[in-house]
């Protein structure tokens, strides 16, 4: 699939957002290593801890299916700035997103920045850079 199309599917799906505290709205399209794409939106909580941003939303929800090898994601959002994940979706996406998995951003003024994982998370924090205990 494309990066133009990937991110089309992410720009339709942040129409879902929920987003009645920043007005900030947030969609992800995440696609599966089988060729399935699944989408995410950011849902906001007036406790802003319990918000869920799109990213993590999208790969919660293809988790849920079934899924578990991806190859990249894109993110649109209505603000002016290329939306880059923040450090708790990185986190999430180390769990299950190889070095080369690819990350594509848009902003609302349409500027897109294309990333590799590894250029956003270069030391990733995982089972393998963990001390085990015996």
């Amino acid at each position: 699939m494309t990066n133009k199309k990937l991110l089309e599917i992410s720009k339709s799906a942040m129409e879902n957002s929920y987003s009645p505290y920043s007005g900030y709205k947030v969609g992800a399209a995440l696609l599966c290593s089988d060729g399935t794409v699944t989408t995410g939106v950011n849902v906001e909580n007036i406790s802003y801890g319990a918000t869920i941003c799109a990213e993590r939303a999208a790969f919660l929800k293809a988790i849920s299916e079934g899924k578990r090898n991806f190859s990249k994601i894109a993110v649109a959002a209505s603000g002016d700035e290329v939306p880059i994940p923040c450090g708790m979706c990185l986190q999430v996406m180390s769990e299950f997103a190889g070095e080369d998995f690819e990350i594509i951003a848009a902003g609302g003024k349409g500027e897109l920045k294309t990333f590799k994982f590894s250029q956003l998370l270069p030391n990733i924090f995982n089972f393998k850079s963990v001390e085990r205990k015996e």
